[in-house]
């Protein structure tokens, strides 16, 4: 297992996290056990939950079992999303951070979360106010470090500016989706992690099986219908998709490795990453995924994979390639250098 710095902060995390979403409803307690016996037999050390992820059981269950081995792991929790029908029930407000807080700290049986992300952007919510109740958390040992989830560019560098002239905790890590289908981070939050210092998590790297050879042209997903099989992120060009996942296929078949170990493997290739959040319904999920930081890709094989993935140069970084190319810093060249 690899270890990287989350951000600019001195909190080593594993390349891959283990993402808990089935826990408490795919997932009981022994399920889930020894899925983390497998994680962390992997070198895993950071487990990935939510406040609402299946109303809460997934934190329920995740704490029983690191019960007794909860200092040698870190835990990422969130809040923000709607968890009842109170008028309080969702938000960026302080009320509604610092009681979900509490609330995820009984069922995770911990007295401190090491990760806390915002969820989502809450723009009805002063952000001066969200930042203030995170940071007293932080203060009050309740959380160590504070992140956010699905944030725009221009949000991220609000609470930013924000933490920093008031001297409050800062975000040191941003978590997103990010994958060789979906690459409009690169566009902005990419640039943002390597400038100030946010390291990203990627989730659903995978984008939920599309990029692992589960689904092909010729068995896809049932993208409509009563009860589609498919209702992630929007996949705009499917046969944009396709064609991804034939390069895929072609260098996974070469190397005689799963199709997953190349989607990981160029996502954990990409700057400004730290940790990769995968799930799983299986322990060789698990198992095959982990395997996937030892591969290496080449320089030719990432520029297959870039060339048949890169979004459209849009403005305005096609005129700053054009004018201003000898005068791009590091954070700049996070985005320029995919084209």
């Amino acid at each position: 297992m690899q270890y990287r710095n989350m951000g600019r902060s001195g909190l080593k995390v594993s390349a891959l996290s283990m993402g808990t979403l089935s826990f408490g409803e795919a997932h009981g307690v022994a399920e889930a056990r020894r899925m983390v016996d497998v994680c962390l037999d992997g070198g895993i050390n950071m487990f990935d939950t939510a406040n609402m992820y299946n109303n809460g059981r997934s934190e329920e269950v995740l704490g029983e079992v690191l019960d007794g081995r909860r200092n040698q792991v870190l835990i990422t929790s969130k809040a923000r999303m709607r968890v009842g029908d109170g008028a309080n029930d969702e938000g960026g407000s302080r009320y509604h951070i610092v009681r979900e807080c509490e609330r995820s700290l009984k069922r995770l049986r911990t007295d401190y979360i090491d990760l806390f992300l915002m969820h989502e952007w809450d723009g009805s919510t002063p952000l001066e106010e969200t930042i203030e109740a995170l940071d007293a958390l932080v203060r009050h040992g309740k959380v160590r470090y504070i992140g956010c989830s699905n944030y725009s560019g221009w949000h991220l560098m609000k609470a930013l500016h924000i933490a920093d002239a008031k001297m409050q905790s800062r975000f040191i890590a941003q978590q997103i989706h990010y994958t060789l289908e979906a690459r409009e981070a690169e566009y902005e939050l990419l640039p943002i992690a390597i400038d100030q210092g946010v390291g990203v998590m990627v989730w659903s790297p995978l984008t939920s099986g599309l990029l692992s050879g589960f689904f092909s042209r010729e068995s896809p997903p049932d993208w409509s219908g009563p009860n589609p099989a498919w209702s992630g992120p929007p996949i705009r060009d499917k046969e944009r998709l396709w064609r991804i996942v034939d390069v895929i296929t072609d260098i996974a078949g070469a190397r005689g490795i799963p199709m997953s170990h190349v989607t990981l493997a160029w996502v954990l290739a990409r700057p400004g990453v730290a940790s990769v959040v995968t799930g799983g319904l299986t322990e060789e999920h698990f198992r095959e995924n982990i395997a996937a930081v030892d591969v290496a890709l080449s320089d030719q094989e990432l520029e297959l994979l870039n060339e048949i993935s890169r979004l459209p140069y849009i403005y305005p970084y096609w005129h700053q390639r054009k004018f201003a190319a000898d005068l791009l810093g590091p954070a700049d060249w996070a985005l320029h250098s995919s084209f």
